[in-house]
């Protein structure tokens, strides 16, 4: 699982996100949920989140 969240962090690193629910969240979510995982499907107002 480790391998697969890297790989993640890396993917949204490097490549641009074209599907509009899956907005990038502010550190202090990512901080809280433990990974960019979260940013799969995140909701909310930009900013709100």
């Amino acid at each position: 699982l480790a391998q697969v969240i890297e790989n993640e962090t890396r993917r949204q690193g490097d490549k641009i996100e074209l599907i509009a629910s899956e907005n990038f969240v502010s550190k202090a979510v990512l901080a809280a949920q433990g990974s960019v995982l979260t940013n799969k499907y995140a909701e909310g107002y930009p900013g709100k989140r």
